[in-house]
C-alpha cells in the first residue's frame, strides 16, 4: 500500500490551499489502488481542525470535509507547538484530529511515505 503525507501550512480560509489539499486527499483515497493518506496540519493550518467553525452558507465547509476524511481512514495530526501558540487544545479539535508529540511525528511520516506534498 502506498502512503502519501500531505503537509498543510495555510490558514483554512483565505486562499484555497486547504480546500484543494482536502479535495486531493478525497480523490486519493477514492482511487482504485490501496492508498494511505496522512495529513499534518502546521502553522496557521492548525485552526482547520477546530470544531464548531461556521463559514458562510455559500462557502465550502472545511470542518465537514476533514471529518469525512477522518471517517474514511485519513490520519490527521496537528503540530503541538503551533496549536499551543494559538491557544487551542485537544478538547477544541474535531474528533479524530490528534495533537502530535513533536515534529518527530512528521519526520516519521516523511520517512515512511512514498510521496510528500506540501500545501
Amino acid at each position: 500500500m502506498q502512503t502519501i503525507t500531505i503537509i498543510i501550512q495555510s490558514a483554512p480560509y483565505g486562499d484555497e490551499r486547504v480546500y484543494n489539499a482536502f479535495r486531493l486527499s478525497r480523490a486519493l483515497i477514492s482511487a482504485s489502488i490501496a492508498m494511505k493518506v496522512n495529513i499534518f496540519l502546521t502553522g496557521d493550518a492548525v485552526s482547520t481542525a477546530k470544531k464548531g467553525q461556521k463559514p458562510p452558507k455559500e462557502y465550502y465547509n472545511l470542518e465537514n470535509m476533514l471529518i469525512d476524511l477522518i471517517k474514511k481512514g485519513v490520519k490527521v495530526v496537528v503540530c503541538r507547538t503551533c496549536i499551543g501558540a494559538r491557544g487551542l487544545n485537544q478538547s477544541e479539535l474535531i474528533e479524530g484530529a490528534m495533537i502530535g508529540t513533536t515534529l518527530g511525528d512528521l519526520a516519521k511520516w516523511v520517512m515512511e511515505s512514498q510521496k510528500v506534498l506540501s500545501f
